[in-house]
């Protein structure tokens, strides 16, 4: 089979590295892929949302199957263009994609359908947003409405934070026109947790749970990022919330985009958060998380292409999805300054690395490796206890070197205090 990836990532990246496995498979293309990937895939310069490019590319090549992994071009139906000529491909349809591409669509879907959730209004219009943000008690969450890479989401601890996040996406578009409407809600506490799940949208299969940690900075500190570091699975997911979220939030889910007339195929996201009264949806998402994707695929027993290929025929009753009893630390590698200023251009080298690398923020010049990004590598490493899991992911990027690498020392120290 030939396989085309669309996305240039770290997430891409394990993607493909899981799909060669496959023993049919000829040859895999990434669109764009990275410098990094030259060794795993044969990258192809078009771009993620070049949607027109990559149907006449597929079309040329005579691909078998598409994988689209980021938001952005499931968000503007790069799946219904496959569609139209007939290429299957593994993703949700424009109208489906929609859970993502809208917070405020995703939020009334939620009230609708009486899923677990954050209380919440949507506003277009600044000033009743300020008016609105003025009568809440602080933490305020200020979201904008459509995608902006991860980072659209502000936690405000004062009600002047809250209002300056609202006019900084409504009028001085820092999220672009995903901020032109904007979601406010209520701050929950508890842990998070994320479960990325196959759906053919009758048959749904959740993955292995992650932990996630978007700061910056080690203790949970500094600005929202794409994410730091990984953990799977989450020892705050246990079995008894794990069956309470398949019953309240993961069918219930399916089921309304049916009753929406949106089945939704492919990999649905669930951003959870643990509270006091159960878990409760933060966000979904319309695909594979990234950095999630590097540290649960690594635990995925079966294959990952006939489980790809079952979704989008539904039959996914039909097929495997085993995962290992294992635990995995997938670590991010950044440019020091990520996720604001930082510098670019410095060569990755490596001695001796035990683990997987995902590459993401790179580019070849010159036969090396150098960075071209914030997040330039995650390093993922897998045995039967987190806390091993842990330690050889920090050897790994002990062994990893480039001027300005930056990562932080704590991932997955709460997840291991939670296990105590």
């Amino acid at each position: 089979m030939k396989i085309a990836v669309i996305g240039g990532g770290g997430r891409e990246h394990a993607i493909i590295k899981k799909l060669k496995l496959n023993p049919t498979v000829e040859r895999i293309y990434a669109l764009p892929g990275n410098g990094g990937m030259t060794g795993d895939a044969e990258c192809v310069q078009i771009k993620a949302m070049e949607l027109d490019k990559i149907v006449t590319f597929c079309r040329e090549k005579a691909v078998d199957f598409v994988v689209i992994a980021p938001d952005d071009p499931l968000i503007a139906g790069l799946k219904d263009m496959l569609n139209a000529v007939g290429i299957p491909s593994f993703g949700p349809d424009k109208a489906a994609a929609e859970i993502e591409g809208s917070k405020a669509f995703a939020k009334e879907l939620m009230k609708k359908y009486r899923i677990p959730t954050a209380a919440y209004e949507v506003f277009t219009d600044e000033a009743a947003a300020l008016a609105y943000v003025d009568g809440l008690t602080p933490p305020v969450v200020v979201k904008a409405d459509g995608p902006a890479l991860g980072k659209g989401v502000i936690i405000a601890e004062s009600i002047p934070a809250a209002r300056e996040a609202v006019h900084s996406m409504m009028s001085e578009s820092r999220f672009g026109d995903s901020g032109k409407r904007v979601v406010i809600e209520e701050f929950l506490t508890g842990p998070e947790v994320s479960v990325l799940a196959f759906t053919d949208s009758h048959t749904l299969v959740p993955m292995v749970s992650s932990m996630d940690h978007k700061r910056a900075g080690d203790g949970d500190t500094g600005l929202n990022t794409g994410g730091m570091g990984v953990v799977a699975p989450n020892p705050y997911y246990t079995k008894a919330v794990a069956d309470r979220a398949m019953r309240e939030i993961f069918i219930p889910t399916l089921n309304a985009m049916n009753a929406e007339g949106r089945p939704f195929k492919g990999c649905l996201y669930f951003g959870l958060m643990i509270t006091a009264d159960g878990p409760k949806v933060i966000e979904y998402n319309s695909r594979f998380g990234d950095p999630e994707t590097q540290a649960v695929l690594p635990l995925l027993k079966s294959d990952l292409l006939q489980i790809m290929l079952a979704v989008e025929e539904e039959r996914l009753s039909e097929v495997s999805v085993e995962f290992m009893d294992k635990s995995s630390c997938a670590l991010v590698l950044a440019s020091k300054g990520y996720p604001e200023k930082y510098e670019t251009g410095y060569e990755i080298t490596e001695n001796g690395v035990q683990g997987e690398i995902f590459y993401a923020g790179v580019k070849r010049v010159d036969g090396k490796i150098v960075t071209s990004g914030g997040r330039v590598l995650a390093v993922t490493e897998v045995r039967d206890d987190l806390a091993n899991a842990i330690a050889a992911a920090y050897a790994d990027a002990d062994r990893i070197d480039f001027k300005t690498k930056y990562f932080r020392h704590d991932i997955g120290q709460r997840a291991l205090a939670a296990k105590k």
